[in-house]
């Protein structure tokens, strides 16, 4: 398997993972992605099988905002190729391919790539079951999240490089 940054011609894969990973009311619409991909398209780190098959994914704008506002998975335009956050919108892997470490390397390497730019530190949200997890990696559970994406609890959580 190898990593490598999306182009547009991705955007009916990446959409067609995002709807094999999270609910509709929380997954990226195919339109998003593809808005996503034009402002930003060096900001999604893709894992693929070495024939192409995309098994899984990370995505996400910069910006000097430090905290990651639901407005910012609606709005591309709010990216910042010059901020000083990495923010991540999803992890995304298939369900066929959890449990392999196939999201963690994709982690490390988002992570990785944000220090070697020179950005502050990384920003997610993720569900409660998920603290432990990105707690693995160094970020730092900062209680519940602002955001009321999908209708359901989030907890804000930091990695500070």
């Amino acid at each position: 398997m190898h990593i490598r940054t999306a182009s547009l011609a991705d955007a009916a894969a990446l959409a067609a993972v995002e709807a094999a990973c999270f609910p509709p009311a929380e997954a990226a619409t195919a339109a998003e992605i593809t808005d996503r991909l034009a402002y930003y398209a060096d900001h999604f780190w893709l894992l693929e099988e070495d024939d192409g098959t995309l098994v899984s994914f990370v995505d996400g704008m910069t910006t000097d905002e430090p905290t990651l506002r639901d407005e910012m998975y609606e709005n591309a335009a709010l990216h910042d190729e010059d901020g000083t956050w990495q923010m991540i919108f999803g992890v995304n892997t298939l369900p066929a391919y959890r449990c392999r470490g196939c999201a963690g390397a994709v982690l490390e390497r988002v992570i990785a790539d944000a220090r070697a730019q020179g950005r502050r530190g990384c920003v997610l949200t993720c569900k409660d079951k998920l603290v432990h997890y990105y707690e693995k990696f160094g970020f730092v559970n900062e209680g519940v999240s602002q955001s009321t994406h999908g209708g359901v609890v989030w907890y804000d959580m930091r990695l500070t490089f």
